[in-house]
């Protein structure tokens, strides 16, 4: 099989390097970039098994330059079993933008076949995490023409790589142009990364001054300033403000210990329990996982002693809900409306979908290809993910926070004073991360980015100056527009920021 490979490889080596690419506007190439859509985002990504097996001929071989070769049988049951298997740690392929070369193969003028090069890239993906790349490859296919169906016949995969550890592509607008010298400017960015819409809100002096949104809902559908965006983690500052808002009334404490009004089952038992606190929690030390479901009998369970490191936990946040709600007994809805939503004017923003949301307000998430993607109608409270809400809310939400978000300050200062520390450079508080020191005189930053299948979103404060800026996308793409907006908004300010939080 080794010798076939190699035979093979030089063979197409040999076409391609002395025939033309057809053409990418052709309707020959668009039908081969449909094919490799159905064949990784549906069948790979997605697991539908029928479609690869619908996809593939019967003599299908697949040629990897690590892993060997399969046969059919094998490359389907490789799928179920590695691919497949794991859904809490997925693995998900993307086609690198514009790398995608067709050749066609004839025979007396007619068409018979087709070669496909192009690149790829390998990512992980985990529950209320951002997708994390782990592989680079290069890859061919032969495509045949049956009928009026085409049939993948051959794969090869090979040159496979692992990135270099830097801002990568993801951060990279490849954009010279200054932004907001015009509108104009904004939307060729957009539509140059398949971004189908942006919503940025900027705070100046406090308060919010600028409000800018570009693009699309959905196709043929303009975002305005009621458009809703699914804005996931920046969903847990919120909670953090609204429970250091009942700490500041004596209703609600930061060390007594949380069992008190919530035991999860699967913890019950555990001697650390006793120790976790709310403080544990919005500084993320409580030892949990980010979710129980990427531990393999998908249990709750202690790693470590509450309040020894830190590591991030969206289960720490649900722990906390429900703590809130069985003591005040009401949904943390309710109690957000009445601590937080009603008197800062945020009529917007809501926790899960409701008959307040108009669903031709929402910003539909969109993959990397700009092609909107399925999205469930939560009806229930997440205090780590899922809220909705509009630009102007959060930016509202964002001033109160810079101007002391109606704490004593006493308890504002341990909302940002640092707690644990995440990494060099990035501390964390009372909820949310801390950027120390971001030049001389001692500037520093309170920030917290959010990520979920095709939508993005990212805020950050600068207390000092009286500046927040907040991004909001509809894309899978979406990372890649921060890192030119924060720095042509904050300068070398912005530039620190970006070069401590935005690598991959």
């Amino acid at each position: 099989m080794k010798k076939i490979s190699i035979i093979i490889c030089l063979i197409l080596s040999s076409f391609l390097n002395g025939n033309a690419q057809i053409s990418k506007n052709s309707a020959l190439y668009k039908t081969i970039y449909n094919h490799d859509s159905l064949l990784f985002e549906e069948g790979f990504n997605r697991c539908n098994l029928e479609i690869v097996n619908t996809l593939v001929t019967d003599d299908f071989e697949f040629y990897h330059d690590v892993n060997g070769t399969q046969d059919k049988a094998m490359f389907l049951k490789t799928f179920k079993e590695s691919i497949c298997s794991t859904p809490n740690r997925k693995p998900i392929r993307k086609l690198v933008k514009g790398s995608m070369e067709v050749f066609k193969l004839s025979n007396e003028g007619k068409l018979y076949a087709v070669i496909q090069r192009a690149t790829h890239e390998f990512y992980i993906k985990e529950p209320n995490k951002e997708l994390y790349k782990t592989n680079v490859a290069l890859f061919t296919h032969l495509w045949i023409k049956q009928g009026e169906n085409w049939k993948l016949k051959r794969s090869l995969s090979y040159n496979h790589q692992v990135p270099k550890k830097t801002y990568g592509p993801k951060f990279d607008a490849n954009y010279d142009k200054v932004l907001f010298s015009s509108d104009v400017e904004i939307e060729q960015l957009i539509k140059q990364h398949n971004i189908p819409s942006l919503g940025i809100g900027y705070i100046n002096d406090g308060q919010l001054q600028q409000v800018r949104l570009y693009g699309e809902k959905t196709k043929g559908n303009p975002v305005d300033y009621k458009t809703f965006y699914k804005i996931a983690s920046l969903t847990k500052p919120i909670v953090a403000i609204l429970t250091l808002k009942l700490v500041e009334q004596g209703l609600w404490s930061l060390d007594d210990p949380i069992y008190n009004y919530h035991i999860d089952k699967d913890v019950k038992d555990a001697p650390e329990l006793k120790l976790l606190t709310t403080r544990h929690i919005l500084s993320h030390q409580t030892g949990f996982p980010n979710w129980r479901y990427l531990n393999a009998d998908n249990k709750l369970a202690f790693e470590f002693t509450p309040g020894s490191k830190f590591q991030y936990s969206g289960e720490g946040f649900e722990f906390l809900r429900k703590a809130l709600e069985k003591k005040f007994n009401k949904d943390l809805e309710k109690l957000a409306e009445e601590h937080l939503f009603t008197p800062l004017g945020m009529n917007n923003t809501h926790f899960y979908w409701n008959d307040k949301i108009d669903e031709k307000d929402y910003a539909v998430p969109h993959n990397e290809l700009g092609q909107p993607i399925p999205y469930k109608k939560y009806t229930t409270a997440n205090a780590a993910a899922n809220i909705l809400t509009t630009i102007l809310d959060y930016g509202q939400f964002m001033s109160h926070m810079i101007n002391g978000a109606g704490l004593s300050d006493s308890l504002y200062q341990q909302f940002i004073t640092p707690h644990s520390n995440k990494q060099p450079g990035i501390d964390w508080g009372l909820g949310c991360a801390l950027q120390l020191n971001l030049n001389p005189t001692g500037a520093y930053a309170i920030s917290h980015g959010g990520g979920d299948d095709g939508l993005k979103t990212i805020m950050l404060i600068l207390p000092k100056s009286k500046q927040g800026l907040v991004i909001f996308s509809n894309s899978e793409n979406g990372m890649v527009v921060w890192k030119k907006i924060i720095e042509e908004y904050f300068g070398s300010l912005g530039e620190t920021f970006v070069k401590r939080n935005l690598s991959e």
